[in-house]
């Protein structure tokens, strides 16, 4: 298939599973993963549709934005920010979706209060408990939404997760589901007046069914878009 008929392909796959859910498609955002794309790829992605592109690597995020790749969609940074990268990616990215500790959560204020602007996140939770990933434990998630409202400079718009990988179809929804229930909760203390816990990044390319199915509104696919990643091209 080409580029054009994959991402066609997908969102009637993600509108297909929202029906199935007796959800709204509308509801679900498509996050495009362009880990390691080309500045070609990007724009053909945004011209076939992608709203939104999600960015591993900040040394990949910069230089698409100073090529022009994003032109037409949202940029979203969606992979582990390096304390020492944060001013890099504040104000670069309408959300950076993989916050998931103290330090960084500052960092982030400060360079929005820097910048003077409001800077949306969301906060990345480790929801298998995982030791080689990061991420808060659920604990931890209220304790870093209640810091953020207390931030005039962030705005917290929900909360991201990546699972365990699956061995068969489906083991992952228990998470997806425990996540769903931890939104919920969060969305109701209201740590703040002005944030709108509205976002619950979840499921990637082999389980955003199951992901939809229990109450993700956005989420994120790379390989079920571009096909195997190509070679790494940078760091960062």
């Amino acid at each position: 298939m080409e580029l054009e008929e994959r991402i066609a392909a997908v969102k009637e796959q993600i509108a297909a599973a929202a029906r199935a859910a007796g959800r709204n498609p509308e509801e679900i955002t498509l996050c495009a993963a362009t880990k390691v794309q080309s500045e070609d790829t990007i724009r053909r992605a945004i011209a076939a549709g992608i709203g939104v592109c999600g960015e591993n690597r900040v040394q990949e995020l910069n230089a698409h934005l100073e090529e022009g790749a994003y032109q037409g969609a949202e940029v979203h940074f969606i992979g582990h920010l390096q304390r020492n990268k944060v001013k890099y990616v504040v104000g670069r990215v309408s959300l950076i979706q993989s916050v998931a500790g103290e330090e960084l959560l500052a960092l982030i204020e400060k360079q929005a209060a820097k910048l003077g602007i409001v800077q949306d996140i969301l906060i990345e939770v480790n929801i298998g408990a995982e030791e080689t990933k990061s991420g808060a434990t659920p604990e931890q998630a209220h304790h870093l939404a209640e810091l953020a409202g207390q931030m005039e400079h962030i705005r917290l718009r929900g909360l991201m997760a990546i699972p365990p990988a699956a061995a068969q179809e489906g083991e992952n929804r228990r998470f997806f589901a425990e996540m769903r229930r931890l939104f919920v909760d969060m969305a109701g203390k209201k740590y703040d007046n002005e944030s709108t816990m509205d976002i619950l990044s979840m499921g990637m390319s082999r389980d955003f069914g199951d992901a939809i199915a229990e109450g993700a509104t956005l989420v994120r696919i790379g390989t079920g878009l571009f096909g195997p990643r190509p070679a790494n091209r940078a760091q960062g």
